[in-house]
């Protein structure tokens, strides 16, 4: 038996051990207290098995750096005294909102058609033969749902401006991928390998790659690095820049659909990009599919896992009274646990890392089992490394293939 399938059959038998969640409606409070220190539950053979240790350790590396720049240069300004006071006066909006069970009242669509700059790309790395690259731009029109924080959010004027690169093939519109990259990781070049761009491009469809908010050009002024706005503004900022991204999302569907005659659209998205994925396919019901990759269910837990940063956040439980499933409930208006899908299970996938330690393969497993148990796809490798990528590439081929997306041969 090929490897990645003893991988894939044990991960789906030892899924039995995975958090069971009582209430899902109030998941926050449901789930275990001890979550982000949960051991993964994973029987591998010794050569997946020391697969899967290195990989992992890798993941220890790369969290360690990554904790210790959020928790030095993002986490002091979003999680500040006056930040702390304005949580506690603030939280009950979102609150209210993961309580309503209503996910459009918080990821409201777009409420005008929104003209798109488009432009030749300046410099592609991968230059497609029979098609064109280009950047698309436009002003969003999003405002955040609380309006006490509308002010405040709309001065970050270059994270107004969406951004997003298109590689369509000639003769006309085809099945479009959009893709959503990971914290801190816009560029396209590096999206081009994690997420295997050009691949998908050479199966027939035309891809895109959407920039998040408070990335790349639409950074906040003066950010150390991308990303740092999305945590700087603490929880509040973090629930509205998932928003934001969900709806800028909605925005480029409507001009790929509407202005470019596409009749297909799927999304997939890895680690951050995996949550805002799975929000998506929580209100957005005209996508063929989404595929969330190493995705990130619940920031809160994931916080107390990464060290050092887990240290701040407990001294800040502490000093607010608050419990993680607080924390959670404060949070949970943009975790895609607190919405059901409104697409059907057999449109919906789950690539996720057994040796995963920046998102840890928790959180996919209780994803999995909120999704109705849906396509899941385990590889032997960490969140930066997918050892035996090329399987679970055949395995999404082959769910695309299945849901009739991927063009046909004479395309």
């Amino acid at each position: 038996m090929p490897r990645s399938k003893v991988v894939s059959r044990i991960a789906h038998e030892s899924c039995v051990q995975a958090p069971r969640i009582t209430t899902p409606r109030r998941w926050w409070n449901s789930l275990e207290t001890n979550f982000a220190h949960r051991p993964e539950a994973f029987e591998l053979d010794l050569r997946d098995s020391l697969l899967v240790r290195a990989t992992a350790a890798m993941d220890v590396g790369i969290r360690t750096f990554a904790a210790s720049a959020v928790g030095t240069l993002a986490i002091p300004m979003g999680y500040g005294p006056r930040q702390i006071r304005e949580l506690m006066r603030e939280k009950e909006h979102y609150e209210l909102l993961a309580d309503a069970g209503d996910p459009n009242a918080f990821f409201r669509p777009p409420s005008r058609r929104v003209p798109i700059d488009a432009k030749p790309a300046l410099v592609p790395l991968f230059k497609p033969k029979d098609g064109v690259c280009e950047d698309l731009t436009f002003e969003s029109p999003f405002q955040p749902s609380n309006p006490n924080l509308r002010a405040a959010y709309q001065k970050h004027t270059g994270n107004r401006r969406a951004h997003a690169r298109l590689w369509s093939h000639d003769g006309g519109p085809r099945p479009t991928l959009v893709a959503i990259h990971g914290f801190g990781a816009e560029q396209s070049w590096i999206n081009e390998w994690m997420l295997a761009l050009p691949h998908f491009y050479k199966l027939g469809l035309n891809v895109m790659l959407m920039t998040l908010p408070f990335h790349g050009p639409r950074r906040t002024r003066f950010s150390p690095f991308s990303g740092h706005g999305f945590f700087a503004g603490g929880a509040l900022r973090t629930n509205e820049a998932f928003a934001q991204g969900v709806h800028d999302f909605r925005v480029f569907l409507d001009h790929l659909m509407n202005d470019r005659g596409v009749e297909q659209v799927g999304v997939t998205g890895i680690s951050l990009g995996g949550c805002t994925t799975a929000l998506i396919a929580s209100v957005e019901p005209r996508i063929s599919f989404a595929i969330p990759n190493v995705p990130v269910v619940s920031l809160a837990d994931l916080m107390l896992e990464w060290r050092p940063l887990s240290g701040y956040v407990r001294a800040l439980l502490a000093a607010t009274g608050m419990s993680v499933r607080d924390l959670r409930y404060a949070l949970a208006a943009s975790s895609p646990m607190t919405w059901d899908p409104v697409l059907p299970r057999e449109r919906l996938m789950i690539v996720a890392g057994v040796g995963d330690r920046v998102a840890p393969p928790k959180h996919s497993r209780i994803l999995w089992e909120h999704w109705n148990r849906c396509r899941l796809h385990w590889f032997p490798g960490g969140h930066v490394l997918h050892l035996d990528k090329g399987e679970y590439l055949v395995e999404m081929a082959r769910f695309l293939r299945e849901l009739d997306f991927l063009p046909g041969p004479g395309r």
